[in-house]
């Protein structure tokens, strides 16, 4: 059987990674399959149950498959670790889907590399799971990511703080390259090895930089301006990465790595999810920080490549990287006009939405909630009291709602244009952690209809769904201490 596999990572030098196979699997059984993922790359929605199984568990590997452990490095949590790579991802080869667009496809759980340092190389079903709900999820958001064909469980346990059933996510990226991956050589003082990659780079999401003055350089800023771009996105739909290190951090633009992500309910900009994030570091408001500060390593071992003046090079690596305040603020104002039924731009816009932000901060009103609410009352003031209810009082959100309506005067939209302006730049449905955990927790103890039922849902995050009440609601007060997990 062939799947179509390209291999041209595993035509760089064998330094890159390491050549692996998978670990053969119990009893291998599909829990979910993504049959439109599948037919976007080609592949057979209604492929065979168990041919799915042993292909997307490890234990059949197609015939012109190629299997390899990436190698990178990457700082967590601020400290260098100079050797990660991938301790439980196996890439099994790209698969150029129909707009002949090259994309990674990799077991995620699928045993032992020589990247584990210690680890057992395996994942429970819970975190697979979740990756697979989240991804989806952030697609159908409009949110570049990478996203999940498929889950398998392995017959087998796992065993983290508890014996939890085994299972492989087989994950589909645009490609697997980290900021990490570039750190990973220049600790080894391997320029070459830099070069190679940054060519490989440039040929396969970057070709318009090949003819730049300074190549490196011109890569440096396309990066930049797709994080700016990227971290916009998230914060517009109050999207916490939570570990955000720069092996988390993938060169093509995409979101990667779904552990203790989550997204936030009462707006508070200070929130932090992940249990392991004890000071804040990957807190909500930070995440646009983080990112510059993680191209600024990328920029590090990028400063050979820009120039042989070392001087010189930093100057313009520095001002690349400079760069993303003011491109993130562009676009996450242009989220935020949006989001509040604007179609053009005044000075005052962004001290407008501070002070809807503000008031929203002080009353601990639902981020998602309160932008849905507002979307139904734009040109509807005698409809306020829907907006009312978030708040303690009407006085905490009038002031603001009238000095709204005086800038929707000026905006050239019709009501109608403004509602749909509305509508699709305020989900109505996302993966409120609440929902998530009690749908893993049923998937785990083997009732998978929950999370097919939240998922059917998210995949039309848009639309209002007359049936699906339930699921804009935030959670309830007990579950206010909501903590996520790493899942390794």
């Amino acid at each position: 059987m062939k799947l179509g596999f390209e291999h041209s990572y595993a035509t760089l030098p064998a330094r890159f990674y390491a050549r692996v196979e998978p670990a053969k699997v119990t009893d291998p059984q599909v829990v979910i399959f993504n049959r439109a993922l599948a037919a976007e790359l080609r592949l057979d929605p209604d492929m065979d149950a168990r041919q799915a199984a042993a292909v997307f568990s490890g234990n059949e590997l197609a015939e012109d498959s190629m299997p390899i452990a990436m190698a990178y490095a990457g700082h967590q949590f601020g400290s260098f670790v100079p050797q990660l790579g991938d301790g439980r991802a196996i890439l099994l080869g790209e698969i150029r889907d129909r707009q002949g667009v090259l994309r990674d496809v990799q077991l995620k759980g699928s045993g032992r590399t020589p990247f584990s340092r210690g680890g057992d190389g395996r994942a429970a079903i819970g975190p697979m799971l979740r990756e697979y709900l989240i991804s989806e999820a952030m697609h159908a958001l409009g949110i570049p990511t990478t996203r999940s064909l498929a889950v398998v469980t392995t017959g087998e346990q796992v065993y983290r703080t508890e014996i939890l059933p085994g299972a492989i996510l087989t994950r589909v990226a645009a490609s697997h390259i980290r900021v990490g991956t570039f750190q990973y050589f220049a600790a080894r003082g391997d320029q070459e090895a830099l070069q190679e990659l940054l060519n490989y780079v440039i040929a396969r999401h970057y070709p318009d930089a090949k003819n730049a003055d300074v190549p490196a350089l011109a890569v440096l800023k396309a990066i930049t301006a797709r994080q700016a771009a990227l971290i916009a996105d998230w914060m517009r739909v109050g999207f916490i990465h939570g570990v955000m290190n720069t092996d988390n951090m993938a060169l093509s633009g995409e979101t990667i790595d779904y552990g203790p992500c989550a997204f936030m309910d009462r707006y508070d900009p200070s929130t932090v999810f992940s249990s392991i994030d004890l000071g804040g570091r990957y807190s909500y408001t930070n995440q646009p920080g983080i990112a510059q500060w993680n191209l600024a390593r990328l920029a590090e071992t990028l400063l050979p490549l820009i120039d042989s003046d070392e001087k010189k090079s930093i100057e313009l690596a520095t001002e690349a990287i400079e760069g993303f305040v003011a491109q993130f603020e562009t676009a996450f104002l242009a989220h935020m006009r949006r989001k509040i039924g604007l179609a053009s731009a005044e000075e005052g816009d962004a001290d407008l939405i501070s002070l809807l932000l503000a008031a929203m901060q002080k009353a601990q009103t639902d981020f998602t909630l309160t932008f849905s609410k507002l979307s139904r009352v734009a040109d509807n003031p005698s409809d306020d009291a829907t907006v009312h209810e978030l708040f303690n009082t009407p006085a905490d959100i009038d002031g603001w709602l009238k000095a709204w309506r005086a800038r929707l005067v000026l905006d050239p939209q019709t009501p109608a244009e403004r509602a749909e302006t509305m509508r699709l730049a305020n989900p109505e449905y996302l993966p409120r952690n609440h929902r998530v955990e009690a749908a893993l927790q049923a998937a785990t103890a083997g009732d998978m209809q929950p999370f097919n039922d939240l998922l059917g849902i998210l995949q039309r995050p848009y639309e209002r769904q007359p049936d699906a009440a339930e699921y804009t609601q935030p959670p309830p007060s007990s579950d206010q201490k909501y903590k996520t997990f790493c899942g390794t």
